[in-house]
């Protein structure tokens, strides 16, 4: 059976955020199309992302010099469509991200695909989907998540591992520190 594909074609907004204390924080991504009535949400991973951000960033940089376009101040979200707003209810936990562009319309394609966890035999496929974006409204997503991921705890300059408060044991130092963040 064929999974169920959502297209938000164009995007009136998208954003990535967190949500709870540094530590616990569960990452969300959310899209929306023309009002709160068409929001979607999904669960992702912090690390997932951060690359989605980067690789935005690399990609709208390369279509910068290939496709140049003036940007105008009136491209650009408000802040608050950075924020996340309801629901907050994840429909479905990121698996696979992909990342496109469509010349004709100067658009930014994310696609996105559920996560799957076991394969049972004769289960559905996979929910896909799929956004599109101006690059104004993809700058603004990619800086912003960027922003959301830095908020975290802080890394360990040694072994690459999230610092604590209280701070964490680093397997560098075989057993000899406790290393804090300062």
């Amino acid at each position: 059976m064929a999974g169920k594909l959502t297209d938000f074609n164009p995007v009136s907004r998208i954003t990535i955020g967190a949500v709870g204390p540094p530590g616990q924080r569960v990452f969300l991504f959310q899209a929306s199309q023309n009002s709160a009535a068409s929001t979607i949400t999904l669960k992702l991973e912090k690390e997932q992302a951060r690359v989605l951000a980067s690789s935005t960033i690399e990609l709208l940089e390369e279509l910068d010099k290939k496709y140049p376009k003036p940007q105008s101040r009136l491209d650009l979200p408000l802040s608050s469509d950075l924020m996340l707003t309801e629901p907050m209810e994840p429909q479905f936990i990121v698996g696979q991200i992909g990342l496109g562009y469509d010349h004709e319309e100067d658009m930014v394609v994310l696609v996105v695909q559920e996560a799957q966890f076991e394969e049972v035999p004769g289960d559905d496929e996979p929910i896909t989907a799929r956004f599109w974006a101006t690059r104004s409204q993809m700058r603004a997503f990619s800086n912003h998540a960027l922003e959301v991921v830095q908020q975290g705890r802080p890394i360990c300059p040694l072994c690459d591992s999230p610092i604590d408060p209280d701070g964490h044991f680093c397997p560098k130092t075989n057993g000899y520190e406790s290393v804090k963040w300062f």
